[in-house]
Order: structure tokens, then C-alpha cells, then sequence
């Protein structure tokens, strides 16, 4: 540990904030106590990017180990198509149509004096990290936040998290070597030089460099979780790990990337779509994935070091869809798995996503689900699972019953739903509906019906042939949204 440390100053400048030291890792002593609750989210990563969902050409070994040693469930939903509205399902456990954000925010930015943050969440929110925090929880969140600025009531210090080491700007996370990231409410230097990650100009292959930070933040967010863990290995403690991958830019150290065929690529991405260029786009976006893994695996491993594996419940998901623009290519890899769509889609390949959930002696290892539920059930889960109340009027439900082997106790959703810009989508029992709205004010909006027990793939539109079954699932949509005055919808009217 320390002689990695020598070779990485900014990890010692991180360590000697934290207030960790660097060195013990005996065993947590036996109590108790409440389970300590592990929440890994990964950025834009598919539903078919990990071996355990079908992937063939990435390697995922240690999230492919927790999904035999837990639960993988099949019919998981995000909390939108998108990063920061569903962010904020995942943690109020509100769905889209009640939930405080709707859609990411550009005009934030610009309200925030530092230029930074998207739509913040209110004063006192009724966050999972606040309820915990009651509880006697230690809490963190490492990575990327995106619900609220520098300064704002929605920063994370200021919605239950004792800690925080990220980045504040989901904007701000589109460069994976940064020049600063924030700490605790103060900007962290990381001694990355400074460059836009949102450049779209071509490059020649021997520029790509310039690119390349000596600071890789993943890695910083690890280190960051690991100590956390160390220094609260004898209290109940709350780690929210929101990594950044594989979200665009297509960034990684070589070690990683060399892991992969050059074959794979037989040209070099150029920019053309957004961010930043890269001569081996599909071998990068590979190894970044692959990295997250190892990155879990480091985790899981401390975690069975200090003997307290046995005491954590570790969930991990990803906040929506993968992304089809700045050089991913989720056809190559077959990242959305067998579903239509991709992310910022309502169809099934922007909103399904894994979850796979693992406590040792508690949930049965090995175990699949086919329970219909989302970002909104993961907040009553983990308070039930940590012996919190749950806040009253949320649209979650916990999945502890399912988890537990207690499946005849187990709630099941009247209705799961979903918007975002000019779309909506309601799905309850195996029937889905989108409705969306053209730009032109006069066209009517246009609808499509799905069965997903006989097409699951979204390839059929059923709406003629179902009239009656459209217009009571119309009549849903319309009791599922709450107007939001921040982000109002063609639907409002």
C-alpha cells in the first residue's frame, strides 16, 4: 500500500484529507451492529456489458463472482434514460413523474457562480444517505453526483453524506483526468493540466497525448473508497460508489487498454461525435469497463480482509443505458443486450439495467429474479435492510422479501413509469407505453404498445390492435406525472 501510494503524491494529499491512515487492516470486530451498505453505480453502463448478462468480448470476472454469490435480477429499471434524473429516483425514491429532477439541466451551469452542477436538490430532502446518516451510519459518496453545484442545498454535504470526493458537475465527469475534482465543499487539485473534454474537432493519432493525465480519476475514487472503508470498519457505514465509466470520453490508462485486440479497431475515432478522440475507441471502452471491474474486485477484497464481507450488503447498477455517441459502440459489444434503444431512449435498452445484489448467509447465492422494479425500490430496500424507517409517500417498494427468500411477502408495482424531454413511458403488468411528442405544436403525439412477455425486444406496436388497453394505460400516464414547474412537458396540457 505505501509503496503504491509513493508513486501517486495526489493519493497521499487525498488520504491526509480523509483524515485515514493508510496503514492497518485487521479484522473489524464481530457485533451486531446493522449491515454496512455498499451502492455501486456505474455511468451509462448497458444492461449486456457484463459476463453475467450475456457479454462475450469484455472481461468482467469479479462482478461475474458477485453475481454468483447473489442475486442478478433481469427486469431492473433506472430511474430514467439519462444521468441525473435518475440519480435522483435512486436516491429519494420518488419515480420520474414525482421525482424533484426530470431531466439533466445545462442552464444550471450557468446559475452556479463556480460554473458547475446541474438542477441542485431542495433544503432537506428526504435522501437515503439522510435517513441512514439518522441511523448511525457513516456515510460517503465517491464519484460523480450531478444533483447539485458548489455551494448549492443540493451539494452532497448537504443531503446527508458525511463526506464527499468527486465530481460536483456531471459535466464536469465528461474528462476522466481532470485538472480538479471537490472535496468536502473545497476544490482538489489533482495536478492534471486543464483541457475541454467537450471538443469535437478531429485529430491526428499523434496528438491523442495531450489527452492523457497523470491523474486518473477512477483510480483516485477507488483509493478514496477503500479508506473510507478501512477507517469505519467497526461502525455501520454507507458507501454510495458512483464511478464515472464507462461514461464518454473514451479515457484509460495503457495498462488497461492493452489488454485488448488492436484488431478490434481498424480506425481511430476522430472527435466526430462528441468529446474527446481515441486511435483504439473499442478496446478503450473494454478496458474501462474492465478496470470498474477490478476496481470492485480491489473493493470486494478489503472488504473479506477485515472480515466483514459477511456484513456488507453490496448492490451494484448502472444509472441508465449505454451511450451510442463520443466514439462507444454498443452494437460492436452488444451493450444493450437483446433490448431496443439505447440511452436517452424509453425503449427497453435505455432504461434496463443490471442489478445484482449480494450479502453472504443472508441472500442465497446463485439466485435469479424476474422482478419487475427499479431505481425508486432501491431506497426502501436498503433503509429496511439497515433497520431505518422508510419516508412516507415514496413510489418505491422494498425488495427485501426477495432478497431474503421471503418472495410470498414480496409487494409487486401496479405500474412502473418513466419521462424524460418530450417522452413518456408506463409500464404495468407486461404491457408498456410510450407516448411522444413531435416538435411540431399541431402533429398529435404518437403511441406505441408493447407486450414484453411475447415481445420483449419492443419490436411489435400493438396500440391498433389494443385500443381499450391503450386508453387505460392513457389514463395511468396521466395519474403518474405530477407537473414539475423546472421542467415542464408537452404532456402538461
Amino acid at each position: 500500500m505505501l509503496r503504491e501510494l509513493a508513486r501517486h503524491p495526489v493519493l497521499v494529499c487525498l488520504l491526509l484529507l480523509c483524515g485515514c491512515a493508510a496503514g492497518s487492516e485487521s479484522p473489524g470486530t464481530p457485533s451486531s451492529r446493522p449491515p454496512n451498505l455498499v451502492l455501486i453505480l456505474a455511468d451509462d453502463l448497458g444492461w449486456g456489458d457484463l459476463g453475467s448478462y450475456g457479454q462475450e468480448r469484455i472481461r468482467t470476472p469479479e462482478l461475474d463472482r458477485i453475481a454468483r454469490e447473489g442475486m442478478r435480477f433481469t427486469q431492473f429499471y433506472a430511474g430514467s434514460a439519462v444521468c441525473a434524473p435518475s440519480r435522483c429516483v435512486l436516491l429519494t425514491g420518488r419515480d420520474a413523474g414525482r421525482a424533484q429532477i426530470r431531466d439533466n439541466s445545462p442552464w444550471a451551469r450557468r446559475e452556479n457562480p463556480f460554473g458547475e452542477g446541474q438542477e441542485p436538490l431542495a433544503a432537506g430532502t428526504d435522501t437515503l444517505a439522510r435517513r441512514l446518516q439518522a441511523r448511525g451510519y457513516a456515510t460517503l459518496c465517491v464519484g460523480k453526483w450531478g444533483l447539485g453545484g458548489p455551494g448549492t442545498e443540493g451539494a452532497p454535504l448537504r443531503q446527508g453524506f458525511d463526506h464527499f470526493f468527486g465530481y460536483l458537475c456531471q459535466a464536469e465527469a465528461h474528462n476522466h483526468t481532470p485538472d480538479h475534482l471537490w472535496k468536502d465543499g473545497e476544490r482538489f487539485l489533482t495536478g492534471n493540466a486543464p483541457f475541454d473534454a467537450h471538443q469535437e474537432l478531429a485529430r491526428e493519432p499523434e496528438s491523442y497525448a495531450q489527452y492523457a493525465g497523470d491523474a486518473y480519476a477512477p483510480d483516485l475514487f477507488r483509493e478514496a473508497a477503500l479508506e473510507f472503508v478501512r477507517a469505519n470498519r467497526d461502525t455501520p457505514f454507507f458507501l454510495f460508489y458512483a464511478t464515472t465509466v464507462p461514461h464518454v470520453a473514451l479515457q484509460v490508462p495503457e495498462d488497461s487498454l492493452a489488454a485488448y485486440p488492436a484488431t478490434w479497431d481498424a480506425a481511430p475515432y476522430l472527435g466526430e461525435r462528441g468529446y474527446l478522440p481515441h486511435p483504439r475507441p473499442r478496446a478503450a471502452y473494454a478496458a474501462m469497463v474492465s478496470r470498474l471491474d477490478a476496481d470492485v474486485g480491489a473493493l470486494d477484497a478489503l472488504l473479506t480482509r477485515l472480515e466483514i464481507a459477511d456484513e456488507t450488503v453490496l448492490l451494484f447498477t448502472s444509472d441508465n443505458g449505454p451511450a451510442t455517441n463520443g466514439g462507444a459502440d454498443p452494437r460492436f459489444f452488444e451493450s444493450a443486450g437483446p433490448w431496443r434503444g439505447a440511452k436517452g431512449s424509453l425503449h427497453e435498452g435505455g432504461i434496463r439495467v443490471p442489478l445484482l445484489v449480494r450479502w453472504p448467509g443472508h441472500v442465497a447465492a446463485g439466485n435469479t429474479s424476474a422482478l419487475a422494479a427499479g431505481f425508486q425500490d432501491v431506497l426502501p430496500t436498503l433503509l429496511e435492510l439497515g433497520g431505518a424507517d422508510a419516508p412516507q409517500g415514496i413510489d418505491g417498494i422494498s425488495l427485501a422479501p426477495t432478497l431474503l427468500g421471503r418472495a410470498s411477502e414480496q409487494r409487486t408495482h401496479a405500474r412502473l413509469y418513466w419521462e424524460l424531454g418530450r417522452g413518456q413511458a408506463l409500464r404495468a403488468g407486461d404491457w408498456k407505453l410510450i407516448r411522444r411528442w413531435s416538435r411540431d405544436r399541431d402533429a398529435p403525439p404518437t403511441l406505441e404498445l408493447f407486450d414484453l412477455a411475447r415481445d420483449p425486444g419492443e419490436r411489435t406496436d400493438r396500440a391498433a390492435e389494443e385500443p381499450g388497453r391503450v386508453t387505460r394505460l392513457l389514463g395511468e400516464l396521466r395519474r403518474a406525472r405530477v407537473p414539475a414547474a423546472r421542467f415542464p412537458a408537452p404532456y402538461d396540457g
